[in-house]
């Protein structure tokens, strides 16, 4: 089991979050006890860092009981759901990443519209990393794939209250929808992960290695570490670490490992 120093790691941080009554309501319904009314597991992906030859974090994928795919389970989230729901992946991701004994950074996807106040939607994690002495320094907050964000400035509120309680954040699939320049603009996270589909057969398409060029160019200028998800093929990992970026995600490396931690095979690397 990871070790922490909770004094240094929690000290104050839990204490300090508002308990409000208009806050209650909803707090208690994400809270409750009672089975949720579906099951749901996680499968995690490694990211590798190719200057270092390690594996830099692992991102937790949702999957159902036996395995069976996001779109499952993602498709029984309604707007009933949609709180509690959003704060049992929290732990239920922080509780499997310290059961596997991950010592990576665990990034974890979080639904912006299920987010009521950042300050108190919050709270659920830090219990968790708490109760299964996770680090919270070592958690990463990334926007789910496919979320479509309803009010931007209340995203960035989001993410600039993450980063305040001392976890990292990630903007997810930079390239499609609104994960683009506009909210770039307003917050800069730690992590920007290029689109998989700027990523797909980028070393013959000549377009997309001119946007993930810039991208590249962009975030260097903003001191924002850039990650390529969807690496399939030599190829493509090769351009993309020509242009300087070190960490990827792919099945080239790992497909997501049910309930488990992947392995890197030395093939990937070289």
């Amino acid at each position: 089991m990871i070790q922490i120093h909770e004094n240094t790691a929690y000290r104050g941080k839990a204490d300090s979050l508002p308990h409000d009554a208009a806050e209650t309501n909803v707090c208690t319904a994400c809270r409750n006890d009672e089975p949720f009314e579906f099951e749901f597991e996680y499968a995690y992906q490694p990211i590798v860092n190719l200057a270092t030859r390690n594996i830099y974090a692992y991102e937790a994928l949702v999957r159902g009981p036996n395995g069976e795919s996001a779109a499952s389970i993602l498709a029984k989230i309604n707007d009933n759901n949609r709180y509690r729901f959003d704060q049992l992946c929290r732990s239920k991701a922080v509780e499997g990443a310290a059961r596997l004994n991950m010592q990576e950074f665990l990034s974890i996807n979080f639904l912006p519209n299920a987010v009521y106040r950042p300050e108190v939607c919050i709270r659920s994690t830090f219990e968790a990393a708490k109760k299964f002495n996770f680090p919270i320094e070592k958690i990463i907050f990334e926007v789910t794939e496919g979320e479509r964000v309803q009010d931007r400035p209340h995203l960035v509120n989001i993410f600039k209250e993450y980063r305040r309680f001392g976890f990292h954040t990630a903007i997810d699939d930079f390239g499609a929808g609104y994960a683009g320049l506009n909210l770039l603009s307003e917050y800069q996270p730690d992590i920007v992960k290029i689109d998989m589909d700027l990523v797909r057969g980028i070393d013959t398409n000549r377009p997309r290695q001119a946007i993930v060029s810039g991208i590249v160019h962009i975030c260097k200028s903003l001191n924002i570490k850039v990650l390529a998800e969807g690496i399939e093929t030599r190829a493509e990992r090769d351009f993309l670490r020509s242009l300087g970026i070190e960490l990827m995600q792919g099945y080239w490396f790992s497909k997501p490992v049910f309930k488990g931690l992947g392995k890197i095979p030395e093939f990937a690397w070289d």
